[in-house]
């Protein structure tokens, strides 16, 4: 039976305002990705397959997690993170809408930049949010229909979408499941009779402990 774990990379740099200086893990996000290795070893985890999407941060969370499979570790674009930066940019240039600097700014940006990119109002936008919707189901689609269990690493707007896409969800729930996935978090789904089943959700159980807690992060 397969069974699809996706996991949050690291945290990353969190001081960032564009796409590039954002794509790297900070010294936490390599620990938070190592102590989820050990959780996944501790407990006898084991993958026939290992999906990440083509970003450093990815690539670098996959690495520090260490899981080891029978098959090479598959890049795929399909598992990349919309360009929040680059559409965030777009939204200020053309609505005049900036990109706040605090999280209480953030919580209100987030659904007025995805509404207004759902609608078509941001010309020049790298992908339409049709599009980025359609390539989450394609990839989802096909490592479902693999053998075995495979362990995924991408970002939290695929696994937001991943959640809207089983669960139905409307623009406003959809940013908030956005907002609230954590960094190295970990949400399963098993496909059952063509459609995906949520059986976790922003699990963190490698950082569950009390002299982990600081390492639970959201950005």
């Amino acid at each position: 039976m397969s069974h699809i774990v996706l996991v949050r990379h690291g945290q990353a740099n969190s001081g960032a305002r564009e796409e590039a200086a954002y794509d790297r893990l900070s010294l936490l996000g390599h620990r938070q990705a190592g102590w989820l290795g050990d959780h996944f070893r501790d407990k006898g985890e084991v993958f026939a397959h290992v999906w990440t999407g083509t970003l450093r941060r990815h690539v670098e969370t996959a690495d520090s997690i260490g899981v080891e499979t029978p098959d090479a570790v598959t890049r795929d674009a399909r598992l990349n993170e919309l360009e929040y930066f680059t559409l965030s940019q777009l939204l200020a240039s053309q609505h005049g809408i900036d990109l706040p600097r605090d999280r209480e700014g953030f919580v209100r940006h987030l659904p007025t930049l995805f509404t207004y990119w759902r609608d078509g109002k941001l010309d020049g936008a790298p992908e339409t949010f049709d599009h980025f919707e359609a390539r989450v189901r394609d990839a989802l689609a096909e490592i479902g229909a693999g053998k075995g269990r495979s362990l995924v690493v991408t970002s939290g707007g695929l696994i937001g979408m991943a959640m809207r896409l089983t669960l139905g969800l409307k623009m406003p729930a959809f940013c908030n499941i956005c907002l609230s996935i954590q960094n190295t978090s970990v949400s399963s789904w098993l496909p059952l009779g063509g459609e995906l089943a949520l059986t976790q959700f922003n699990a963190l159980p490698h950082l569950d402990t009390p002299h982990r807690l600081f390492a639970q992060t959201h950005i």
